[in-house]
Protein backbone atom coordinates (compact mmCIF):
# COMPACT_ATOMS: atom_id res chain seq x y z
CA UNK A 1 0.00 0.00 0.00
CA UNK A 2 1.68 3.35 -1.39
CA UNK A 3 0.06 6.77 -0.20
CA UNK A 4 0.30 9.53 -2.43
CA UNK A 5 2.32 12.51 -0.91
CA UNK A 6 0.59 15.71 0.52
CA UNK A 7 2.46 19.23 0.04
CA UNK A 8 4.37 19.58 3.36
CA UNK A 9 2.54 23.13 4.16
CA UNK A 10 -0.42 20.94 4.87
CA UNK A 11 1.25 18.11 6.33
CA UNK A 12 2.58 21.02 8.82
CA UNK A 13 -1.19 22.44 9.24
CA UNK A 14 -3.02 18.60 10.24
CA UNK A 15 0.22 18.10 12.62
CA UNK A 16 -0.49 20.94 14.36
CA UNK A 17 -4.57 20.15 14.53
CA UNK A 18 -3.44 16.90 16.22
CA UNK A 19 -1.06 18.31 18.56
CA UNK A 20 -3.79 21.10 19.23
CA UNK A 21 -6.47 17.87 19.73
CA UNK A 22 -4.16 15.89 22.02
CA UNK A 23 -2.66 18.90 23.53
CA UNK A 24 -6.93 19.45 24.93
CA UNK A 25 -6.18 15.92 27.00
CA UNK A 26 -2.63 16.13 27.59
CA UNK A 27 -1.77 19.41 29.26
CA UNK A 28 1.50 21.43 28.99
CA UNK A 29 3.74 18.64 27.30
CA UNK A 30 3.93 20.35 24.20
CA UNK A 31 7.74 19.56 23.22
CA UNK A 32 7.20 15.99 24.16
CA UNK A 33 4.13 15.72 22.26
CA UNK A 34 5.50 17.18 19.07
CA UNK A 35 8.56 14.35 19.55
CA UNK A 36 6.22 11.86 19.84
CA UNK A 37 4.59 12.60 16.64
CA UNK A 38 7.69 13.49 15.09
CA UNK A 39 8.37 9.69 15.33
CA UNK A 40 4.82 8.82 13.65
CA UNK A 41 5.38 10.56 10.77
CA UNK A 42 9.04 9.16 10.39
CA UNK A 43 7.31 6.22 10.45
CA UNK A 44 8.84 4.64 13.76
CA UNK A 45 8.30 3.54 17.16
CA UNK A 46 8.22 5.53 20.03
CA UNK A 47 9.19 4.39 23.50
CA UNK A 48 7.75 6.63 26.66
CA UNK A 49 9.89 6.23 29.73
CA UNK A 50 9.03 7.85 32.78
CA UNK A 51 7.42 7.45 36.03
CA UNK A 52 4.04 5.86 36.92
CA UNK A 53 1.15 8.76 36.43
CA UNK A 54 2.63 10.85 34.04
CA UNK A 55 0.66 10.76 31.23
CA UNK A 56 2.02 8.34 28.96
CA UNK A 57 -0.98 5.46 28.36
CA UNK A 58 -3.53 9.03 27.73
CA UNK A 59 -0.91 10.10 25.43
CA UNK A 60 -0.63 6.86 23.35
CA UNK A 61 -4.51 6.49 23.45
CA UNK A 62 -5.07 10.25 22.77
CA UNK A 63 -2.57 9.98 19.61
CA UNK A 64 -4.67 6.80 18.38
CA UNK A 65 -8.05 8.83 18.36
CA UNK A 66 -6.98 11.76 16.72
CA UNK A 67 -5.12 10.35 14.08
CA UNK A 68 -7.84 7.93 13.28
CA UNK A 69 -5.80 4.76 13.99
CA UNK A 70 -7.23 1.16 14.92
CA UNK A 71 -5.87 0.94 18.82
CA UNK A 72 -5.06 -1.93 21.31
CA UNK A 73 -3.14 -2.18 24.48
CA UNK A 74 -1.37 -4.81 25.42
CA UNK A 75 -0.45 -4.48 29.23
CA UNK A 76 3.05 -6.29 29.79
CA UNK A 77 3.38 -8.79 32.87
CA UNK A 78 5.71 -11.07 34.52
CA UNK A 79 3.93 -14.19 33.07
CA UNK A 80 2.52 -13.11 29.78
CA UNK A 81 4.05 -15.00 26.35
CA UNK A 82 5.03 -14.29 23.18
CA UNK A 83 2.00 -15.86 22.35
CA UNK A 84 -0.28 -13.52 23.34
CA UNK A 85 1.51 -10.89 21.76
CA UNK A 86 1.65 -11.88 18.09
CA UNK A 87 -1.25 -14.94 18.06
CA UNK A 88 -1.25 -18.39 18.04
CA UNK A 89 -2.94 -21.38 16.24
CA UNK A 90 -5.57 -23.02 17.44
CA UNK A 91 -7.43 -25.77 16.62
CA UNK A 92 -10.67 -25.54 14.99
CA UNK A 93 -12.72 -28.74 15.85
CA UNK A 94 -15.79 -28.02 13.21
CA UNK A 95 -12.99 -28.14 10.75
CA UNK A 96 -10.79 -30.54 12.20
CA UNK A 97 -7.77 -28.13 11.31
CA UNK A 98 -5.62 -25.05 12.96
CA UNK A 99 -6.39 -21.80 12.42
CA UNK A 100 -4.43 -18.61 13.16
CA UNK A 101 -6.16 -16.06 15.91
CA UNK A 102 -4.17 -13.21 15.32
CA UNK A 103 -2.63 -11.60 18.73
CA UNK A 104 -2.81 -8.02 19.49
CA UNK A 105 -0.12 -6.74 17.84
CA UNK A 106 -2.16 -6.95 14.49
CA UNK A 107 -3.29 -3.05 14.79
CA UNK A 108 -2.34 0.60 13.88
CA UNK A 109 -0.99 1.66 16.93
CA UNK A 110 -0.52 -1.05 19.61
CA UNK A 111 0.04 0.28 23.32
CA UNK A 112 2.64 -1.50 24.95
CA UNK A 113 1.74 -0.54 28.31
CA UNK A 114 4.50 -1.70 31.14
CA UNK A 115 6.64 -3.08 28.19
CA UNK A 116 9.77 -3.68 30.73
CA UNK A 117 7.56 -5.14 33.24
CA UNK A 118 7.72 -9.11 31.37
CA UNK A 119 10.96 -11.17 30.68
CA UNK A 120 12.97 -10.41 28.08
CA UNK A 121 11.71 -13.57 25.57
CA UNK A 122 8.37 -11.95 26.01
CA UNK A 123 10.09 -8.60 25.46
CA UNK A 124 11.66 -9.86 21.75
CA UNK A 125 8.37 -11.37 20.44
CA UNK A 126 8.12 -7.55 19.20
CA UNK A 127 11.28 -7.39 17.21
CA UNK A 128 10.25 -8.93 14.15
CA UNK A 129 7.08 -6.73 13.95
CA UNK A 130 8.60 -3.56 14.99
CA UNK A 131 11.53 -4.07 12.27
CA UNK A 132 9.85 -6.45 9.37
CA UNK A 133 6.05 -5.38 10.17
CA UNK A 134 5.40 -8.58 10.07
CA UNK A 135 5.49 -12.34 12.91
CA UNK A 136 6.30 -15.39 11.77
CA UNK A 137 4.42 -18.14 14.22
CA UNK A 138 5.26 -21.68 13.38
CA UNK A 139 6.77 -20.84 10.07
CA UNK A 140 3.86 -18.74 8.56
CA UNK A 141 4.95 -14.85 7.96
CA UNK A 142 1.98 -12.79 8.77
CA UNK A 143 2.00 -9.15 7.47
CA UNK A 144 0.72 -6.02 9.51
CA UNK A 145 -1.61 -3.98 7.85
CA UNK A 146 0.06 -0.29 7.61
CA UNK A 147 0.30 1.84 8.84
CA UNK A 148 1.61 0.30 12.56
CA UNK A 149 3.45 1.49 15.09
CA UNK A 150 4.44 0.75 18.57
CA UNK A 151 4.04 3.75 21.60
CA UNK A 152 5.29 1.65 24.35
CA UNK A 153 5.45 2.87 28.17
CA UNK A 154 8.18 1.80 30.66
CA UNK A 155 9.20 2.45 34.04
CA UNK A 156 12.70 3.77 35.08
CA UNK A 157 14.87 0.20 35.04
CA UNK A 158 16.00 1.16 38.66
CA UNK A 159 11.84 0.71 39.55
CA UNK A 160 10.50 -2.07 41.47
CA UNK A 161 9.87 -5.15 39.31
CA UNK A 162 10.92 -4.62 36.01
CA UNK A 163 13.40 -5.60 33.75
CA UNK A 164 16.09 -3.75 31.45
CA UNK A 165 15.36 -4.11 27.73
CA UNK A 166 17.59 -5.62 25.71
CA UNK A 167 20.02 -3.26 23.63
CA UNK A 168 17.95 -5.07 20.59
CA UNK A 169 14.68 -4.23 21.70
CA UNK A 170 15.88 -0.38 22.52
CA UNK A 171 17.50 -0.21 19.27
CA UNK A 172 14.14 -0.22 17.13
CA UNK A 173 12.62 2.22 18.90
CA UNK A 174 13.43 5.46 16.90
CA UNK A 175 13.70 7.89 19.94
CA UNK A 176 12.99 7.89 23.92
CA UNK A 177 10.96 10.42 25.29
CA UNK A 178 10.01 11.51 28.89
CA UNK A 179 7.58 14.02 30.25
CA UNK A 180 8.50 14.63 33.87
CA UNK A 181 6.21 16.32 36.18
CA UNK A 182 4.10 19.13 35.12
CA UNK A 183 4.27 22.74 36.48
CA UNK A 184 2.11 23.40 39.36
CA UNK A 185 -0.30 25.99 37.30
CA UNK A 186 -0.40 22.91 34.65
CA UNK A 187 -1.19 20.39 37.25
CA UNK A 188 -4.21 22.37 38.86
CA UNK A 189 -5.40 22.66 34.92
CA UNK A 190 -4.95 18.73 34.79
CA UNK A 191 -7.87 18.95 37.63
CA UNK A 192 -9.81 21.78 36.16
CA UNK A 193 -10.27 19.94 33.17
CA UNK A 194 -11.57 16.78 34.72
CA UNK A 195 -13.92 18.54 36.61
CA UNK A 196 -15.00 20.45 33.74
CA UNK A 197 -16.03 17.04 31.58
CA UNK A 198 -17.70 15.26 34.47
CA UNK A 199 -15.67 11.90 33.45
CA UNK A 200 -12.74 10.00 33.89
CA UNK A 201 -11.94 9.25 30.23
CA UNK A 202 -11.23 11.47 27.23
CA UNK A 203 -12.56 10.88 24.09
CA UNK A 204 -11.04 12.91 20.59
CA UNK A 205 -13.01 12.94 17.37
CA UNK A 206 -10.19 11.74 14.82
CA UNK A 207 -8.42 14.67 12.83
CA UNK A 208 -6.71 12.70 10.03
CA UNK A 209 -7.72 8.55 8.82
CA UNK A 210 -4.85 6.21 8.38
CA UNK A 211 -4.98 6.58 4.64
CA UNK A 212 -3.93 10.44 5.15
CA UNK A 213 -1.24 9.51 8.59
CA UNK A 214 0.38 7.51 5.42
CA UNK A 215 0.87 10.09 2.99
CA UNK A 216 2.17 12.40 5.66
CA UNK A 217 4.26 10.06 6.13
CA UNK A 218 4.73 9.62 2.08
CA UNK A 219 5.26 13.62 2.53
CA UNK A 220 8.77 13.70 4.00
CA UNK A 221 10.62 11.74 1.26
CA UNK A 222 9.89 15.40 -0.46
CA UNK A 223 12.75 16.46 2.17
CA UNK A 224 16.02 17.48 1.49
CA UNK A 225 18.93 17.00 3.25
CA UNK A 226 22.03 19.10 2.12
CA UNK A 227 25.39 16.80 2.13
CA UNK A 228 26.98 18.81 4.83
CA UNK A 229 24.04 18.24 7.11
CA UNK A 230 23.97 14.61 5.80
CA UNK A 231 27.35 14.30 6.99
CA UNK A 232 26.61 15.95 10.46
CA UNK A 233 24.14 13.70 11.38
CA UNK A 234 26.96 10.75 10.71
CA UNK A 235 29.12 12.89 12.65
CA UNK A 236 27.17 13.16 15.97
CA UNK A 237 26.21 9.50 16.05
CA UNK A 238 29.98 8.33 15.12
CA UNK A 239 31.44 11.16 18.16
CA UNK A 240 29.10 8.79 20.76
CA UNK A 241 31.25 5.35 19.71
CA UNK A 242 34.69 7.54 20.51
CA UNK A 243 33.77 8.82 24.17
CA UNK A 244 35.49 7.96 26.81
CA UNK A 245 32.75 7.27 28.96
CA UNK A 246 31.03 5.00 26.25
CA UNK A 247 31.38 1.16 25.83
CA UNK A 248 28.94 0.89 22.90
CA UNK A 249 28.45 4.21 21.04
CA UNK A 250 25.06 4.20 18.62
CA UNK A 251 24.73 2.33 15.37
CA UNK A 252 24.15 3.48 12.09
CA UNK A 253 20.56 2.94 12.87
CA UNK A 254 20.94 5.99 15.34
CA UNK A 255 22.00 7.60 12.19
CA UNK A 256 19.04 6.54 10.09
CA UNK A 257 16.99 8.11 13.19
CA UNK A 258 18.71 11.44 12.86
CA UNK A 259 17.95 11.30 9.41
CA UNK A 260 13.98 10.67 9.77
CA UNK A 261 13.76 12.48 12.71
CA UNK A 262 15.46 15.65 11.48
CA UNK A 263 12.79 15.33 8.51
CA UNK A 264 9.86 15.24 10.38
CA UNK A 265 11.45 18.48 12.57
CA UNK A 266 11.20 20.23 9.47
CA UNK A 267 7.97 19.40 8.45
CA UNK A 268 6.25 20.01 11.62
CA UNK A 269 7.89 23.51 11.18
CA UNK A 270 6.69 24.14 7.62
CA UNK A 271 10.18 23.12 5.72
CA UNK A 272 11.06 21.18 2.76
CA UNK A 273 14.65 20.92 3.92
CA UNK A 274 16.82 19.93 6.92
CA UNK A 275 18.77 22.48 9.29
CA UNK A 276 21.28 21.61 11.67
CA UNK A 277 18.54 22.45 14.54
CA UNK A 278 16.56 20.09 13.48
CA UNK A 279 19.39 17.37 14.29
CA UNK A 280 20.38 19.23 17.46
CA UNK A 281 16.64 19.17 18.25
CA UNK A 282 16.24 15.41 18.46
CA UNK A 283 19.44 14.03 18.82
CA UNK A 284 19.16 13.16 22.60
CA UNK A 285 15.98 11.34 22.39
CA UNK A 286 17.10 9.71 19.19
CA UNK A 287 20.72 8.48 20.18
CA UNK A 288 20.65 8.26 24.01
CA UNK A 289 19.29 5.09 24.31
CA UNK A 290 21.06 3.26 21.98
CA UNK A 291 24.07 4.02 24.07
CA UNK A 292 25.71 1.66 26.66
CA UNK A 293 27.84 3.52 29.45
CA UNK A 294 31.11 1.94 30.96
CA UNK A 295 30.33 -0.13 33.99
CA UNK A 296 32.12 2.71 36.16
CA UNK A 297 30.31 5.59 34.55
CA UNK A 298 27.01 3.83 35.76
CA UNK A 299 28.44 3.77 39.51
CA UNK A 300 28.64 7.14 38.84
CA UNK A 301 25.28 7.22 37.65
CA UNK A 302 26.19 9.43 34.44
CA UNK A 303 23.00 9.83 32.10
CA UNK A 304 24.08 8.44 28.53
CA UNK A 305 22.22 12.35 27.60
CA UNK A 306 25.02 13.48 29.25
CA UNK A 307 27.31 11.98 26.35
CA UNK A 308 24.95 13.15 23.76
CA UNK A 309 24.94 17.08 24.91
CA UNK A 310 28.44 16.88 24.76
CA UNK A 311 28.65 15.67 21.51
CA UNK A 312 26.62 18.11 20.53
CA UNK A 313 28.65 20.94 22.17
CA UNK A 314 31.94 19.42 20.01
CA UNK A 315 30.74 17.97 16.75
CA UNK A 316 31.07 21.77 14.70
CA UNK A 317 27.80 22.26 13.00
CA UNK A 318 27.97 23.04 9.18
CA UNK A 319 27.26 26.34 8.64
CA UNK A 320 23.69 27.35 7.71
CA UNK A 321 24.19 30.49 5.34
CA UNK A 322 24.01 28.64 1.85
CA UNK A 323 20.46 27.17 3.11
CA UNK A 324 17.16 28.98 2.16
CA UNK A 325 16.12 31.60 5.16
CA UNK A 326 13.50 30.83 7.62
CA UNK A 327 11.37 34.04 6.69
CA UNK A 328 10.84 32.84 2.78
CA UNK A 329 10.03 29.27 4.13
CA UNK A 330 7.31 31.08 6.30
CA UNK A 331 6.18 33.41 4.12
CA UNK A 332 5.00 30.68 1.52
CA UNK A 333 3.23 28.66 4.10
CA UNK A 334 -0.16 27.44 3.84
CA UNK A 335 -2.98 29.31 4.49
CA UNK A 336 -3.92 29.34 7.97
CA UNK A 337 -1.19 26.91 9.11
CA UNK A 338 1.15 28.11 12.32
CA UNK A 339 3.60 29.48 11.82
CA UNK A 340 7.03 27.99 11.97
CA UNK A 341 8.84 27.46 15.01
CA UNK A 342 12.38 28.44 15.60
CA UNK A 343 14.23 25.06 15.30
CA UNK A 344 16.97 26.68 17.66
CA UNK A 345 14.35 27.35 20.29
CA UNK A 346 12.77 23.83 20.11
CA UNK A 347 16.59 22.16 20.62
CA UNK A 348 16.80 24.57 23.89
CA UNK A 349 13.43 23.83 25.14
CA UNK A 350 14.86 19.88 24.70
CA UNK A 351 17.60 20.35 26.02
CA UNK A 352 16.77 21.95 29.36
CA UNK A 353 13.63 19.52 29.63
CA UNK A 354 16.37 16.32 29.43
CA UNK A 355 18.26 18.60 32.21
CA UNK A 356 15.37 18.50 34.84
CA UNK A 357 14.59 15.26 34.11
CA UNK A 358 15.23 12.26 36.54
CA UNK A 359 18.56 10.69 35.88
CA UNK A 360 18.49 7.87 33.48
CA UNK A 361 15.22 9.19 32.04
CA UNK A 362 16.05 12.03 30.01
CA UNK A 363 15.38 12.06 26.15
Amino acid sequence: MTARAMPVTEVQRLAHQVLDAVGTVVVGKRDALELVLAGILAGGHVLLEDLPGLAKTLTARSFAQSLGLEFRRLQFTPDLLPADVTGSFLYDQRNHEFTFRPGPVFTNLLLADEINRTPPKTQAALLEAMQEKQVSVEGTTHRLDPPFHVLATANPIEYEGTYPLPEAQLDRFLLRVSFGYPAAEEEWEVLQRRMGRQREDSVLDPVVTAATLLAMQESLEQVTVEDSVGRYLVALTGATREHSAVMVGASPRGSLALLLLSRARAVLAGRDFVVPEDAKSVAVPALAHRITLRPEMWLRKLDPAFVVREVLDTVPAPASGAMPSYASVSAEGHPGAPAARDPGASAASDARASRSGRPGMSG
